[in-house]
């Protein structure tokens, strides 16, 4: 739901679905749309619950007694443009990389990306020679590109906002790993089942590590409490991830995929 000025994309979404009866309204932002809608039942989820994983939480909110694993369902259409994207380098490892987010603070500086993508790459690597699909939001990819102009053109696929995100979770389900920041494209990783690993500083894994059975995430050395408690500018782009060093995210990066 792309947003629009003075909160048009809720006008648009209510038009869109207001003159149809509804069994179930499903409404995780809290937001009054859930109650000018028409039907038999709401479930709204109306503030967080620190104590549990965002998973948990939310199983709860539907009666389910156990989290489910997130799992995103595809049609044969993106499967097939992901096949299409990915065909050239078939046979060789494809190591994903989100290396941004949504806000800067969350972001693992470029430079490191550009470290550990040539360690997991290299001969010595885990994943050696490996092909980089790099993924991101289309208003992202400014802050990527020293990281997409250090590899080779023939050894990367760049898509930030090029193509449906349906078939980039097709790709995700085709990765050797994703490794990235925390953000929406993380959580996709994980739900595809590959083995995602992702990086964590200014937001707490107890809430928002990638959930499901091949995932795990690093933390810089201080955590999100100690962070916060030196205060923090959450206007800022500025990265507060520079403690976490690409030695330690190597070194979990090799044990995880053993």
């Amino acid at each position: 739901m792309p947003k629009q000025k003075r909160g048009g994309h809720w006008w648009k979404l209510w038009k869109s679905v207001a003159f149809r009866w509804w069994d179930i309204i499903v409404d995780l932002r809290g937001s009054a749309t859930a109650y000018v809608l028409p039907g038999w039942k709401r479930v709204v989820l109306k503030g967080n619950d620190d104590s549990v994983h965002r998973v948990e939480q939310l199983a709860r909110l539907i009666g389910v007694d156990r989290p489910l694993n997130p799992k995103i369902w595809l049609d044969p259409i993106h499967v097939k443009r992901a096949q299409e994207i990915l065909s050239s380098f078939a046979r060789r490892p494809l190591l994903v990389v989100g290396p941004t987010a949504n806000w800067g603070g969350k972001m693992w500086p470029i430079d490191r990306f550009q470290d550990l993508v040539g360690r997991l790459t290299s001969l010595a690597g885990p994943l050696p020679d490996a092909h980089v699909l790099l993924v991101g939001a289309p208003s992202e990819i400014e802050k990527a590109q020293e990281l997409i102009s250090s590899i080779a053109d023939d050894r990367r696929t760049v898509v930030f906002g090029t193509e449906h995100l349906l078939t980039v979770q097709a790709c995700l389900e085709k990765a050797d790993l994703y490794i990235g920041n925390d953000s929406g494209l993380m959580h996709m990783a994980a739900a595809s089942g590959s083995p995602t690993v992702g990086l964590f500083g200014p937001s707490r894994p107890e809430n928002y590590a990638p959930y499901g059975k091949k995932t795990a995430y690093v933390c810089t050395d201080r955590n999100y409490d100690q962070i916060v408690a030196d205060g923090v500018d959450w206007k800022s782009q500025k990265s507060l991830m520079t403690d976490l060093s690409v030695d330690k995210v190597f070194e979990f990066s090799c044990k995880f995929l053993k």
